[in-house]
């Protein structure tokens, strides 16, 4: 065990009351595939569809407004993911879409003396698909693969792959199957003495802990806000360096000097962006700040440390569980360390199928799911069945010791 977590500075209950949704009889164990939001985001964005919905850049003042919340919602992206000043932010439909056109990008600055791309087999299929697509667009794609015995990509098979002429590592965070935080720093470090670049899928991160770029030296770092308690867009950051490499994909007399916005085909999701402040405004709540405050990086650390200290009770009680049980095998780190994984915790079982045990908890209202997870290479690595995959929980702060120990009955009656 590591040393005990800092006592959270706002009660669970407390907590729990900012989400009208959890009131629902169902349970909500997959917030991996999405959180529930906060009210504070709903009143947000009604407040933007009844005061400011009209168009950006006029000059009248609702434009100017409406202008203004988009970019409040900009600013605090940039401050949780530590980017101000280093960096901007992109903001697009999904992480899917934002890799896509990150990766049409590169296409279109294909670099003949760094034509190489490789892609880590631990990942969503979101930060894979778009690179290997490119195969055929004038790149040679390596893949970084996992060791199936260790459930790992070692960093010394990547340093095998590097050369010359790799111009990007694509890899995730965490492994929203393995739940295990990579060593993000280490791969920057060596990547970027090879004079490459590093796309990041933080989408399993984020709902849980301090995203930190300037820290970790990352070019580029995608996540979906609908993963972290907020509306379906999604925000990609890159380095001003980074962006000045490419030519963004919006219209020709967008100038390519005007970044984000020549990244952002057709603008952002307005309501979307008055939602972030909602979660702005969570995030306050979190680390005691007042509401509608514009926070800090040091707010935002705090709220995530709430985050961390309230999901690992939760996490030891269910690894700890699954570790004891015949025929259970943990598709991921066994270990409760929280600093070394997020509470996205999965499993097979060798005699019954990830469907019927996850279908066995839906029928008592305990919302977790089976299957790939869009993970589907990095089942076939492991050699799962990526149509029948893994029975996978995913816990966040919001989520109590009750609902857990109610799953845990339920896999001893399945199981």
């Amino acid at each position: 065990m590591t040393e005990p977590l800092p006592v959270p500075v706002v009660d669970r209950t407390a907590i729990r009351a900012q989400f009208p949704a959890l009131a629902s009889e169902t349970m909500f164990l997959d917030n991996a595939g999405g959180t529930q939001v906060p009210l504070a985001l709903l009143d947000r964005t009604r407040d933007y569809f009844l005061e400011t919905f009209v168009q950006l850049g006029a000059d009248y003042e609702l434009s100017q407004r409406a202008g203004e919340v988009i970019d409040r919602a900009r600013s605090f992206l940039r401050t949780l993911v530590h980017g101000d000043g280093i960096g901007e932010v992109v903001i697009g439909p999904s992480t899917s879409a934002l890799c896509a056109m990150l990766a049409n990008c590169y296409a279109r600055s294909l670099d003949s003396g760094r034509d190489e791309i490789i892609v880590c087999e631990l990942g969503h299929e979101a930060n894979i698909g778009p690179w290997t697509r490119l195969e055929g667009r004038g790149y040679t794609v390596r893949t970084w693969k996992v060791h199936p015995e260790t459930q790992t990509c070692r960093i010394e098979d990547l340093e095998t792959l590097l050369s010359s002429r790799t111009r990007l590592v694509a890899l995730p965070h965490v492994s929203n199957l393995l739940g295990r935080i990579e060593d993000l720093e280490a791969v920057t470090h060596l990547t970027h003495g090879r004079g490459a670049r590093v796309v990041v899928d933080g989408v399993a991160y984020a709902p849980h802990r301090a995203i930190d770029v300037a820290g970790w030296r990352a070019d580029w770092y995608v996540f979906s806000a609908y993963k972290f308690y907020g509306p379906h867009i999604a925000a990609l950051f890159g380095t001003h360096e980074a962006f000045a490499e490419l030519e963004g994909p919006n219209h020709f007399f967008i100038p390519s000097y005007e970044v984000p916005y020549k990244f952002e085909l057709g603008g952002v999701n307005h309501e979307g962006c008055a939602g972030l402040l909602g979660v702005e405004d969570h995030f306050a709540f979190l680390a005691g700040r007042e509401p509608g405050e514009a926070l800090d990086r040091s707010a935002i650390e705090t709220a995530c440390g709430v985050m961390e200290a309230c999901e690992a009770p939760l996490q030891a009680a269910l690894i700890e569980y699954l570790v004891r049980k015949p025929k259970v095998r943990i598709i991921g780190p066994p270990e409760i360390d929280p600093k070394t994984r997020v509470s996205t915790i999965s499993f097979v079982h060798e005699d019954k199928s990830s469907a019927d045990i996850a279908r066995a908890a839906n029928r008592q209202k305990l919302g977790i799911r089976f299957g790939h997870f869009y993970a589907w290479s990095l089942c076939e690595a492991l050699g799962l069945d990526p149509e029948d995959g893994v029975v996978r929980t995913s816990l966040v702060h919001y989520n109590e010791l009750a609902e857990v120990e109610r799953l845990i009955d339920c896999f001893e009656h399945v199981l």
